[in-house]
């Protein structure tokens, strides 16, 4: 049984009405989760958010080693969209307890796509409108020739906080974990959870193919990659328009816990305790500083 807390960012009491369907739904999440995956240790941080937010109206986000948080609108709150949103987000915990640092862009995308599968393999139902997004012309193009980056503009491709539309990153994640699992029998997700980025190559060339587009030089992305110019980013495409996170998984086997974890009372800012602060937002490839949104 996976070690978790549960940290309710309360003080001003704009939570309370919500509090107790939010435990009881955090609780299911990780149990389904648990159903398929082992979980590290992880901290799940709920705050409200200052104003309204679009669609599903919450956002999350791993800022840290074994850190989710969740900014919500309580009047918009929804169970069901709650539970999606942790299942996506627990496959970032278990992609970011990898070495690798800083992920590229390529790492993003997949990482993208496998939490949208998991939550949908594990819930059922039909795609997040997101995910299931077809692409702008161009943007799959530009995917490919930034691949190796890791200095790639996060919210551009995954907020639509730029030229790219929102939910650009999402959408090509979702086809290209889709496009690998149709040419690899007797794989799925799961088996698919750890795996490196440049494993769905193969997938990105034949993606690119039925579009009658020819695969950029891999040699020329990884030098990009590594400092130098970037490939052929596509200029004049028409585009329009939130893993790896730290090292260090503990390797510890959990202990059995009732609930959300012995110390919850005091964690919990329902209690009256300090409110928890990770150790720095955990950047997800874009500028230093930019936490992972999706």
């Amino acid at each position: 049984m996976t070690i978790w807390h549960l940290h309710l960012l309360n003080a001003r009491n704009a939570l309370t009405g919500v509090m107790p369907v939010i435990r009881a739904t955090a609780r299911a999440a990780v149990a389904l989760a648990e159903g398929h995956v082992d979980l590290p240790r992880f901290d799940l941080i709920v705050r409200a958010a200052e104003q309204p937010l679009p669609d599903s109206g919450m956002v999350g986000r791993v800022t840290g080693p074994g850190v989710i948080e969740v900014t919500l609108t309580p009047g918009r709150f929804q169970p069901d969209a709650l539970r999606r949103l942790l299942l996506r987000e627990m496959v970032h915990l278990l992609r970011g307890d990898r070495p690798g640092g800083i992920p590229s862009l390529g790492e993003a995308v997949v990482s993208e796509g496998l939490a949208a599968q998991f939550a949908q393999a594990v819930l059922g139902g039909e795609a997040d409108p997101r995910d299931a997004m077809r692409p702008a012309q161009g943007s799959l193009r530009q995917a490919a020739n930034l691949w190796a980056r890791r200095d790639y503009d996060h919210d551009e491709w995954f907020s639509g906080r730029g030229r790219m539309r929102r939910g650009t990153g999402q959408g090509i994640g979702h086809r290209l974990i889709a496009e690998h699992l149709a040419h690899a029998p007797g794989e799925d997700v799961l088996t698919l959870m750890l795996a490196p980025a440049d494993s769905f190559r193969p997938a990105l060339r034949r993606l690119l193919a039925t579009e009658g587009i020819e695969a950029p030089e891999e040699d020329a992305a990884d030098e990009s990659a590594a400092g130098g110019e970037p490939a052929d980013t596509a200029q004049g495409a028409e585009v329009s328009g939130e893993d790896t996170l730290p090292e260090g998984r503990t390797g510890e086997e959990p202990s059995v816990r009732d609930g959300v974890g012995e110390d919850r009372p005091v964690a919990s800012g329902d209690a009256g305790g300090p409110a928890p602060s990770p150790a720095g937002p955990r950047t997800s490839g874009g500028p230093a500083g930019d936490p992972r949104d999706i």
